[in-house]
């Protein structure tokens, strides 16, 4: 960083952070997709899986973010956080947590390349590497137009 306040991923605004740092997980290859990603549906209560091919970067780079912010976040705090609303027809809606597969998937592929690790705690927590990596992506969204 050239000037003397380096930019963290709080200074940035999250939807810009999350697309430069999904792009990014894409540009590395170091994330292997799983066979199943273009035919599963993200939660019960969804009727169709994602529109978007890139689904699984996108949700990675939100994960990522949420563990740099929140540390000891585990898979049911993410199932409760990508949860929503289920229509019941003519009965009241309800909350309805999201897929843990998911979840866990993307836990278990950000702990392979280094991002975050196990807290012993519970949870899981960011390691210095993913915290530098995370960092350079939110220098350079901070600096971009």
């Amino acid at each position: 960083m050239a000037d003397s306040t380096a930019r963290t991923v709080k200074d940035v605004n999250p939807h810009e952070f999350v697309k430069a740092y999904s792009a990014h997980l894409k540009r590395s290859g170091k994330m292997e997709l799983p066979e199943w990603v273009d035919i599963v549906k993200t939660a019960r209560f969804k009727e169709l899986p994602p529109y978007d091919p890139d689904w699984y970067y996108t949700r990675a780079a939100s994960m990522a973010r949420k563990i740099y912010l929140r540390q000891g976040i585990g898979v049911g705090g993410f199932q409760k956080i990508y949860g929503g609303r289920q229509r019941n027809g003519s009965r009241p809606p309800h909350f309805c947590k999201s897929s843990g597969a998911i979840s866990r998937n993307i836990l278990q592929q950000l702990q392979k390349m280094g991002i975050i690790d196990v807290d012993p705690k519970g949870g899981r927590l960011i390691t210095s590497q993913g915290r530098r990596d995370l960092d350079q992506v939110a220098g350079r969204v901070a600096v971009a137009p």
